[in-house]
């Protein structure tokens, strides 16, 4: 059976600015930000992002989908409710262990289709990303499908460029190295042919020495299948070129996941391990579907522009949000099957 995994950063999905439950120290951390970020604008960026997410798998949705860049429960009950909607034969709930750690309160979460996998909340870990200035965590979950094979799901949220790309380089190997250990604690602990998958917004590209030494992610499938040790095959490589269709209709090839600066970078990344290659795990990845996808509609029609942002106010609703928008990042998938 086909099982669509996929990955996206769904920028700044904080609940409305008046939301009750809100953390005092996330109220003044986001602070203008928020300002004017009224329910009708929550709903509505809940509402596109949810169109989207309707779309994977040929209209039928995701089976599950790793987010970033959510604020709290609030806002994962509201995408799934909004989901649920678009396709009544889907039963979607979440995966969420909240990161009070964050300097925004920004999370890492899962949500997936409780009909097709079934998630152990004891199995449910996150793992903090420690740096001077705050963390974030990579949630990790094991899903377990309903003929027994597991499968575990790494949501990864890495530090950002903001202070300078080689300023924070060392935050990225921090949270690699964060990554690896853990894949190589997984391995120890439930034998070297568990299934394991890694995605995420890296904030590194998968040549930077984050991704390749630090998660010891690699390019060439083979060396990952003859190695014993806990490699990574990154499945970055085969999207970072790929044609697509604009909103208007066009056609273009966008070679990022998100632009900045007119520049794309592939910083939303799947990584898959040896037992997902090779297929004894009882699960493996079908490489050829790995992809961004990138709907006509999220696609801005000019050159090196990458998807259409939704944004946020930051006091000035009308100039800052784009209520047509979805998120400043494509999501990315990859299709997995049962192998025995």
């Amino acid at each position: 059976m086909p099982y669509q995994v996929g990955f996206w950063n769904l920028e700044n999905l904080f609940a409305p600015e008046d939301f009750p439950d809100r953390e005092p120290w996330i109220a003044s951390a986001v602070g203008s930000d928020l300002r004017g970020w009224t329910e009708t604008l929550f709903q509505r960026k809940i509402a596109q992002l949810a169109s989207i997410i309707a779309q994977f798998s040929n209209n039928t949705g995701p089976d599950i989908l790793g987010v970033c860049e959510v604020e709290n429960r609030f806002v994962l009950d509201e995408l799934v409710t909004a989901v649920n909607a678009l396709l009544p034969t889907r039963d979607y709930g979440v995966v969420h262990a909240d990161n009070t750690l964050d300097q925004r309160g920004i999370d890492t979460a899962f949500i997936f289709d409780q009909s097709v996998f079934s998630v152990d909340p004891t199995k449910v870990f996150s793992h903090f990303v420690m740096r001077r200035t705050g963390t974030r965590d990579i949630t990790q979950a094991t899903f377990r499908t309903n003929n027994d094979h597991q499968l575990i799901v790494m949501c990864n949220h890495w530090p950002a460029r903001s202070s300078g790309t080689m300023e924070t380089s060392g935050f990225r190997a921090t949270a690699g190295e964060t990554l690896s250990y853990w894949h190589e604690r997984i391995r120890e602990e439930l034998g070297d042919d568990t299934p394991v998958l890694a995605l995420g917004d890296f904030n590194d590209d998968p040549f930077d020495n984050s991704i390749r030494y630090n998660a010891n992610a690699w390019r060439e499938r083979g060396d990952v299948e003859r190695s014993r040790s806990a490699r990574f095959y990154n499945l970055a490589w085969n999207y970072h070129h790929q044609q697509v269709t604009d909103h208007r209709g066009d056609e273009r090839v966008i070679d990022g996941t998100l632009y900045y600066r007119n520049n794309g970078n592939v910083f939303d990344q799947i990584l898959a391990n040896r037992s997902l290659l090779t297929g004894e795990g009882g699960l493996a990845i079908d490489e050829s579907s790995a992809r961004i996808e990138a709907f006509p509609q999220m696609v801005d029609h000019r050159a090196n522009y990458g998807p259409i942002r939704f944004g946020l106010p930051k006091g000035k609703p009308s100039s800052n949000v784009n209520e047509d928008g979805f998120s400043d990042h494509f999501p990315v998938s990859v299709v997995v099957t049962d192998s025995i």
